[in-house]
């Protein structure tokens, strides 16, 4: 099938989520002249003096297409793109064509005509970004501005900095020092004596502690260290040794929560060993990760759930009093028709008047398309805002589907990054659709549905209420949720267990 630019437009707008949306108009705005952003009801129609761009435009309508083949649009797409070759080999330039070509906004001022609302406007975006604060450094830009800072002797600061530049990520040092010795050139190698001494000033002089680190337990008893070292962590001293021994020699049986196998060997009762994990549970297995700020983006909810008491249902509307109203230049649609004007500068208004159009229309689609896929869910998924997760049900999308009248496809984009807000916290859309097992809790009872997601859940929830001294091995989960009416095999709980993050029986076992 043959995909037209205009197309792929109306689909990516249709899979993006709100804060990409706002970025998406953000960026039209700036480099397409003929589209603003004004005050007023999105929904309201288009104001009735609003000029024709064209005859040509007047056919560029949103490409609809069949989910049964299409065939009468693609014969319009065609027909377009024969009669106007050049609006077809321009259709939907990227964002930033006009800056690329050189003759956007700035052919327009030394053109005929000129429109006063661009002339000494300031950038309020770029303001706001010359006033944003610097972001921090990499890890290793922070850790060389930490070393210069040091006091050490000459011949270990080029040391140190090969050190610095051999650090993972997650501030370990996982190469030899005798690959670190080795010489770019044809010099001699470095002493690995001599890397190790510079190695030992970096992991005593930078922070945070544990930097530097070889291995786990190295990691651990640098923190230590330092801890120590601080004088007031209110930790007794017999606490580190006894910290530092289990690192030392035992840290394998710690980790796999081997507690009366540390009290053998080591002679201290668990009380002791729980202590020393209390003192553990301070430090940090990847401490340099401190030192670089995680960019994560916050969740914007494209729609919203709220119950209505007094019709006794949920209604669904769209979170999109966050997107600007924007509408077609008129000034600039009247000037696409000025014969007066230089043909350059018309057919670049031209351009640009389709492609806001296009936009304007590909918006109109998504909030549409979203919004029905959202009440279909919320009208199937009742039982979840009542009752919460564990009464979720199977959904697939080719239900939704076929229930709204489009394709598949159309209801996974539309469901793609986006988050509902409900009375229930923020979901993410793609939660609902799942599929399912049939569950029975008596003989009785009539057969009833459950999602994997409400499962999941189930079976947390027995977990969560499970006696920690004498934790459920997954067999033993299998049949608690047996008598809850679910019935899976012992794999799928191991399965559901682990993308629970829950550990097995022996690592949940408390002493």
């Amino acid at each position: 099938m043959k995909l037209a630019p205009r197309m792929i437009q109306s689909m990516e707008i249709l899979q993006m989520p709100l804060a990409e949306l706002e970025e998406r108009i953000e960026q039209e705005l700036e480099s397409n002249p003929t589209l603003e952003q004004s005050e007023g009801n999105p929904d309201a129609p288009d104001a009735p003096d609003t000029p024709e761009v064209s005859d040509t435009e007047r056919e560029d309508r949103p490409l609809r297409i069949d989910e049964h083949g299409g065939g009468d649009e693609f014969a319009r797409l065609d027909s377009y793109e024969a009669a106007n070759p050049e609006a077809a080999a321009n259709e939907y330039a990227s964002d930033n064509s006009a800056s690329e070509s050189g003759d956007g906004l700035d052919r327009l001022d030394h053109g005929s005509y000129s429109v006063s609302r661009l002339a000494g406007e300031r950038d309020a975006k770029q303001d706001a970004m010359a006033q944003a604060p610097a972001r921090g450094g990499s890890l290793h830009d922070q850790l060389r501005g930490q070393w210069a800072l040091c006091e050490v002797r000459d011949d270990l600061r080029p040391l140190g900095e090969v050190v610095i530049a051999a650090l993972h990520d997650d501030g370990y040092l996982r190469t030899p020092l005798e690959e670190l010795g080795k010489p770019a050139g044809d010099g001699p190698p470095i002493d690995p004596a001599r890397i190790e001494e510079a190695l030992r000033a970096v992991q005593l002089l930078l922070e945070p502690a544990g930097v530097a680190a070889r291995t786990p337990a190295e990691c651990l008893l640098l923190q230590l260290d330092a801890l120590e070292d601080q004088g007031d962590s209110g930790w007794p001293a017999e606490a580190f040794i006894r910290a530092r021994t289990v690192v030392e020699h035992h840290l394998d049986d710690l980790t796999q929560n081997r507690l009366p196998r540390v009290a053998e060997k080591t002679g201290l009762t668990i009380d002791e060993i729980k202590d020393t994990l209390a003192l553990l549970r301070r430090l940090s297995l990847s401490p340099a990760r401190r030192l670089v700020e995680e960019q994560t983006r916050p969740i914007i909810p494209d729609a919203i759930v709220e119950y209505d008491e007094a019709e006794d249902r949920y209604i669904a509307y769209l979170n999109d009093s966050r997107l600007p109203v924007l509408r077609i230049n008129q000034e600039y649609a009247k000037l696409a028709k000025d014969r007066s004007a230089d043909r350059r500068d018309r057919d670049f208004i031209k351009t640009n008047l389709a492609n806001a159009q296009w936009l304007l229309d590909a918006i109109g689609q998504r909030r549409h398309t979203l919004l029905r896929v959202v009440r279909a869910v919320v009208d199937a998924q009742r039982d979840y805002f009542d009752f919460g997760p564990q009464a979720l049900r199977p959904l697939p999308m080719t239900g939704v589907a076929e229930q709204l009248g489009i394709h598949v496809a159309t209801v996974s984009r539309a469901v793609a990054d986006k988050h509902l807000a409900t009375p229930r916290g923020t979901v993410a859309l793609r939660k609902f659709f799942s599929g399912g097992v049939s569950t029975r809790g008596s003989a009785e009872a009539a057969p009833d549905e459950l999602a994997w997601d409400a499962i999941k859940e189930a079976l947390r929830s027995v977990i969560d209420a499970e006696e920690k001294t004498k934790p459920l091995s997954d067999e033993a989960l299998v049949g608690a949720l047996k008598a809850r009416g679910i019935e899976i095999a012992r794999r799928t709980v191991a399965k559901y267990r682990d993308q629970l993050h829950i550990p097995p029986a022996r690592l949940r076992k408390a002493f």
